[in-house]
């Protein structure tokens, strides 16, 4: 039987966004900074053009950016993280429509972790409604995909930006 341990593991915190005005961006991303702390990585606006699913909700057009933290948090709160993402989204909403997708994960050294309100076959539960699942497995010396991994993350432009925020948590 193996021994039950406290674990205290601390994870970078990485956050997506979907958005198509960047003042929208902005402003979750300052309110981000005002409750996480100082951003170590921000990546350059980048095309999302891999599926039109947010495009009825957010129209045409829409740029995808990532962000990570400096000051890293415990693994066990990505539930948390989610939960208040969501009520950030909300404080945004134009006529019930989101202005911004915020998507809340980790990263640590094997793996970066993405946080979801949809179960799946691929989701583990963890709690208030809170899913999360392995969408990038770092293996000989990068990120690389599951067979349920979006096809944006499979991305060589996204492997590299994990790639990048992988270095900064080892440093």
């Amino acid at each position: 039987m193996g021994k039950v341990r406290r674990y205290n593991l601390r994870v970078k915190l990485i956050i997506g966004f979907i958005y198509k005005d960047e003042a929208f961006f902005i402003k979750s991303r300052d309110s981000l900074k005002r409750k996480f702390g100082r951003v170590d990585f921000e990546s350059p606006a980048l095309d999302f053009n891999y599926t039109a699913y947010y495009e009825k909700e957010m129209g045409a057009g829409l740029k995808r950016r990532f962000i990570s933290f400096s000051k890293l948090v415990p693994i066990q709160d990505l539930y948390r993280i989610k939960l208040y993402t969501n009520r950030l989204e909300s404080r945004f909403l134009d006529f019930g429509m989101r202005r911004v997708n915020i998507d809340p994960g980790y990263l640590d050294l094997a793996k970066l972790v993405l946080a979801s309100t949809k179960d799946y076959s691929h989701r583990i539960y963890l709690r208030k409604g809170i899913f999360a699942e392995i969408t990038l497995s770092y293996r000989n010396n990068s990120f690389t995909s599951n067979d349920w991994t979006y096809p944006d993350y499979c991305s060589k432009e996204y492997i590299d930006i994990f790639n990048k925020i992988r270095q900064l948590y080892i440093s």
